[in-house]
């Protein structure tokens, strides 16, 4: 462990279970550019160290330039952090929220700076990612580590961070209403179960990055899965209930699928697309689809474009109803989850009494050694985790 862990959990054990006086809420995010002239900038940020010029970037913009050259993601931010100093203040709990990207403005330089003039040297670290794997958790931990060295604030802050909280009821609460919602308005218009499928999306990531997500190999997979089968597996009738309308609440039939792919084809990343899905479903007798964006926090650039016009506009070619169920944003289940994983750490709750609705939670509160490698960049210094 790096000594920018606080004491409770510079021992690198799996789950802390002392309690610790954090000062206040480090809210990390991908970041956006809000703004045409903003678009290039960000994407040489999303893309630095890898050498491609800006007339392959600008290859790339067009789903930002089709929104005006403005990424919802910041506004969402502002949105949740709101919410949360709102329901803090509710509950009773005095810890202030501060809120840096890695991408863009604010920077976590910023959140580091901002949470130093104001006093705070223990923070709880919530990135807006839910599953293990580079780019959704070791990443985040690198840029900590990097930032904390560029702003000369090593050993003046000490950061943690929350588990990854993909099982954690209050996230996964939205996507079950949403699913249940998106079924009950395809049976209002006749299409029977056994003509409607519900996919799954996440993004896709390398296959040699999924291979060696979570501390064991393939994290990121298991857990999409694990959660997809909790929430269809509550959608079942209670086996108790002899009623007439159990044939119209069946489940359909589900997948995990994939979308938002950005490395070169010769790179193997995780399938199917969810495009090249949708495109076969009439072939198999379906007339409706419902997309879950199971990967996503709320509804940013990969939602807005991949689901919302590609994906809808595939749906639309095949003929086939369409729904995308909503992200959590917002969603009171959702900032009150956030809030309790926080209170997790500073209260130093057993790891007993820590919610999770599959077998494989909760997950570790400290990143496990070699957790999440990069292969094609190797292990660089992270915080909240076990070396390398």
């Amino acid at each position: 462990m790096r000594a920018a862990a606080s004491a409770q959990a510079a021992a690198g054990e799996p789950f802390v279970t002392e309690p610790v006086a954090y000062d206040a809420i480090l809210l990390a995010s991908f970041g956006g550019p809000e703004g045409q002239d903003d678009v290039i900038p960000f994407l040489r940020n999303v893309t630095r160290g890898r050498g491609i010029p800006d007339e392959r970037l600008e290859e790339v913009a067009h789903h930002y330039r089709h929104f005006g050259g403005v990424s919802p993601i910041n506004q969402q931010n502002r949105e949740l952090k709101a919410a949360l100093e709102a329901r803090l203040a509710e509950r009773g709990i005095d810890l202030p929220v501060v809120w840096g990207n890695r991408n863009w403005d604010p920077y976590l330089k910023d959140a580091f700076a901002e949470a130093h003039e104001r006093g705070f040297a223990k923070l709880i670290a919530i990135g807006t990612s839910a599953y293990s794997s580079f780019s959704s958790c070791r990443q985040y931990r690198e840029d900590y580590a990097l930032t904390l060295d560029a702003t000369g604030l090593d050993g003046a802050l000490e950061i943690d961070k929350v588990r990854q909280f993909f099982d954690h009821p209050g996230f996964v609460q939205p996507f079950l209403e949403g699913v249940r919602d998106a079924l009950a308005a395809f049976a209002e218009l006749g299409h029977a179960p056994e003509n409607t499928r519900v996919l799954f999306s996440t993004h896709s990531i390398p296959s040699t990055d999924a291979e060696r997500s979570g501390p064991d190999g393939h994290a990121y997979e298991r857990q999409h899965l694990a959660v997809a089968e909790h929430i269809m597996s509550s959608l079942i009738p209670d086996a108790t209930n002899t009623s007439d309308d159990i044939a119209a609440t069946a489940v359909p039939a589900w997948q995990l699928v994939y979308q938002s792919r950005s490395g070169p084809p010769t790179q193997p990343w995780l399938e199917p697309d969810v495009n090249d899905v949708i495109a076969a479903l009439p072939g198999e007798g379906v007339t409706a689809v419902a997309v879950v964006p199971l990967g996503f926090v709320s509804d940013h650039m990969e939602v807005l474009w991949d689901l919302d016009t590609e994906a809808k506009e595939t749906a639309e070619e095949a003929g086939l109803a369409y729904r995308r169920t909503p992200t959590p944003g917002t969603h009171p289940a959702y900032v009150d989850a956030l809030i309790d994983l926080v209170l997790e750490r500073r209260d130093g709750i057993p790891v007993a009494e820590r919610p999770s609705v599959t077998d494989l939670g909760p997950w570790y509160d400290t990143c496990r050694p070699g957790c999440c490698e990069n292969v094609r960049a190797g292990f660089k210094p992270a915080l909240c985790g076990v070396a390398p």
